[in-house]
């Protein structure tokens, strides 16, 4: 799984979710400045999860849409 296609889907389930376009989600912007709240968090993941047939367990604070995925590449 390529930092790309990780970036990619985050950026779709954001999208959908959110009612924005898929080319406002920089990897530099953060949940809450896009309108997740921890619950939409919480589903975001679980999407997420499906999405990319991994396990995330997240036990750390993130912030950015890049910090999600360093923190995905990297677990």
């Amino acid at each position: 799984m390529t930092e790309n296609e990780v970036f990619d889907a985050i950026a779709e389930l954001i999208a959908e979710r959110t009612d924005c376009d898929k080319a406002e989600v920089k990897s530099d912007s953060k949940f809450k400045d896009l309108g997740i709240d921890s619950l939409d968090t919480v589903e975001l993941l679980m999407n997420l999860e499906d999405k990319l047939d991994t396990t995330i367990e997240l036990n750390q604070k993130i912030d950015t849409v890049g910090d999600l995925v360093t923190f995905i590449l990297n677990k």
